[in-house]
């Protein structure tokens, strides 16, 4: 696959001299802060086409959300549309060929962490070892209190939860995790993932998750910090992981600022980078100058049809530049 998740490698991002990048998928999720006006009245065919044009282009992976319910409070900014992670990979496991399969983030302190296993084992195991488990502490109380979790203790379980996952997405057909919330032994889980160890990427950008991405993941997702702030955050992250003794390498990710390829003739956003080809993958490869190895990327446009388009242009002129 190009650029995607390889059976026993960390995930996209790895590969030396090379600036991978993929997408957050529109439709599935349908927040205020970044849905586009022509979201609200799609399906699943454009979310098809849209994650079949990334995989054409050689985006290193798809991505999407992961919430269960929106409180009345939150709905006029989130919105109430968020596709179920486990159920939209898998169904776009089966239309792609290549692109990895990124949870951005899975609120795994929500489930119970064999549960957890079950799913996303098998989307593995339906794309071939496409997957990319991204995972997160979460937001929101009133979700946490609808499913019985326990939201002022997300930190903590969240870290039993990555060390629970580990084991559970292991090659162990009976894998095995104690710790002080769960406990499971002798249980044994089929299908086993594809890849001899599944990327597990750590989202969030407070102390904690700095903390877990270094000590405990292979991949870190930032909440979309500002260029300014990602030197100061990765050196962070090397000095956690160097002082925890963790040897294997980190992906370190960044999302970028919005994109347009080309000279739009619409006010395509003040924070917006536009321009040639060139001019864009400048600008990107300076992630990499960073410590950045995988940059997600988001393009502003009116139509499906223009975000194809885009997507096809940054993969065809922008996407060969980004060589660091």
């Amino acid at each position: 696959m190009s650029g995607g998740a390889r059976p026993g490698a960390p995930g996209p991002g790895a590969e030396p001299g090379r600036l991978a990048y993929g997408m957050q998928l529109p439709v599935q999720s349908q927040s205020t802060l970044y849905a586009e006006p022509w979201e609200a009245g799609a399906g699943v065919a454009d979310l098809v086409a849209v994650a079949q044009a990334a995989d054409r282009a050689g985006f290193a992976y798809v991505a999407t959300c992961d919430h269960v319910a929106i409180p009345r409070r939150l709905a006029d900014t989130m919105g109430t549309t968020w596709y179920d992670p486990v159920a939209t990979l898998a169904h776009l496991a089966a239309v792609t060929e290549r692109v990895g399969l990124l949870s951005h983030v899975a609120v795994v302190g929500l489930r119970h962490p064999l549960a957890t296993a079950k799913a996303y084992a098998t989307v593995d195991h339906l794309s071939g070892g496409r997957l990319i488990l991204g995972v997160g502490a979460g937001h929101v109380p009133e979700e946490f209190a609808a499913l019985g979790a326990d939201f002022e203790g997300r930190g903590r379980l969240l870290d039993e939860t990555v060390d629970a996952l580990r084991a559970a997405l292991g090659q162990e057909e009976f894998p095995e995790h104690r710790g002080p919330r769960y406990e499971f032994t002798g249980l044994g889980q089929r299908p086993r993932p594809v890849q001899d160890r599944v990327p597990l990427w750590v989202g969030g950008s407070s102390p904690a998750a700095l903390r877990r991405a270094a000590t405990q993941g292979d991949g870190w997702l930032p909440q979309g910090d500002p260029r300014s702030e990602l030197p100061s955050r990765i050196a962070r992250l090397r000095e956690l992981r160097e002082a925890a003794g963790v040897e294997e390498p980190l992906v370190v990710g960044a999302i970028t600022e919005p994109l347009y390829v080309g000279d739009a003739d619409w006010r395509a956003g003040r924070r917006t980078l536009t321009g040639k080809p060139e001019a864009i993958a400048e600008s990107l490869r300076a992630y990499a100058a960073m410590g950045v190895h995988q940059i997600q990327v988001r393009f502003r446009c009116r139509s499906r049809s223009e975000l194809t388009d885009q997507i096809a242009a940054f993969g065809a002129d922008v996407g060969p530049l980004l060589a660091v």
